[in-house]
């Protein structure tokens, strides 16, 4: 698998954007990053949960392996490009979009109900 057909698959979802993020290509959907291309786009990354990353890896390791630290330990997930098939980066890309896409729908403020101040100060004044 080359960068071009990650991008390609990435692009290929609903409402992916392409932009960039410290020097390297992104995709994101909603304004949210889930999937980057990096180290001279001989790998990428996809946001994954640790359940999804544990079974990526255990499924193909030698594709998928953990990103160092705290974001690794989040399920940031690197993929090695040249041994990857289309069809399980395919699964990993897709995942990572609607995994995505779940969480901004869970971090949008919920509007308060409109406040009535005008019937309290009415209601002072009398």
């Amino acid at each position: 698998m080359t960068a071009d057909d990650y991008r390609r698959i990435a692009l290929g979802l609903d409402g992916v954007i392409e932009a960039e993020h410290m020097g390297h290509p992104d995709f994101r959907v909603g304004g949210k990053i889930f999937a980057t291309l990096q180290h001279g786009l001989r790998t990428g990354a996809v946001m994954l949960s640790p359940e999804d990353q544990a079974r990526f890896v255990a499924e193909a390791p030698q594709v998928f392996s953990p990103e160092t630290g705290a974001w690794g330990r989040a399920g940031s997930t690197r993929v090695q490009l040249e041994p990857a098939d289309e069809e399980i980066v395919g699964e990993a890309l897709t995942v990572a979009w609607r995994r995505r896409i779940a969480l901004s729908a869970e971090q949008k403020p919920r509007r308060a109900a409109p406040r009535r101040t005008g019937a309290r100060k009415a209601a002072k004044t009398r």
